[in-house]
């Protein structure tokens, strides 16, 4: 079914995505430098550019870098004066992101902060709300990520988290595995969490059985 699943994507993409120069090349210098191919696939990735621009976003920000794949769709979606902030704990992963968001003409939108996310959240403040968060980076912090999101907030900005499903791992109480803890702690303060109404939708492709949290702060 797997192999099914990567098909259907091939699909989506060749009709309604096209080809695409720079995002291509940041995939290969991701791989070329090492990186672990994690990035969302480029229908998932369309999808985080669309809904960043379904909400009017003009200020995104974005926790996971890695070499910024996903960045560059975000900062597509973007209008004219718009700013994205992205946190990378990793240098190499942040330089690799740095190239990759210049080759394809949003680096002048993006801005890289390269630390511990938690530290770099919690040296935020006084700055100007975000319209769109999309975290995707270590899923231990999850939780403590969403209430980072709703402190940096407003009503209506609207939160992504990747990775959520887990090939159904997210059902394992006593897994053991910290990313499926971390999940499972997203979900138990998502559902205790007045500030937000949210939702979970599975997915199936080239990245196999996951899935999104779509949130938004009340």
């Amino acid at each position: 079914m797997a192999s099914g699943w990567e098909a259907v994507d091939d699909y989506i993409a060749e009709k309604l995505l096209g080809e695409d120069e720079a995002l291509s090349a940041a995939l290969a210098n991701n791989k070329a430098q090492g990186l672990p191919p994690i990035d969302v696939s480029a229908a998932q990735g369309k999808m985080l550019s669309l809904l960043a621009k379904a909400v009017g976003a003009r200020d995104i920000l974005e926790i996971g870098t890695l070499g910024g794949y996903s960045t560059i769709w975000l900062a597509r979606a973007l209008p004219e004066g718009g700013t994205l902030v992205t946190l990378e704990i990793d240098r190499k992963h942040a330089q690799t992101a740095r190239l990759n968001l210049e080759r394809a003409g949003v680096s002048d939108k993006v801005e890289i902060r390269v630390g511990p996310a938690r530290e770099s959240l919690a040296a935020m403040s006084g700055e100007k709300s975000f319209d769109f968060v999309f975290i995707d980076a270590d899923k231990h912090s999850n939780a403590h990520y969403a209430a980072e999101a709703i402190r940096l907030g407003r009503s209506g900005t609207v939160i992504v988290v990747d990775n959520v499903v887990r090939e159904g791992g997210v059902l394992e109480a006593n897994s053991g595995d910290p990313r499926i803890d971390g999940t499972r702690a997203l979900f138990d303060m998502l559902s205790a969490e007045p500030r937000l109404e949210a939702t979970a939708v599975q997915t199936v492709g080239a990245k196999k059985w996951d899935g999104f949290v779509l949130a938004r702060v009340r």
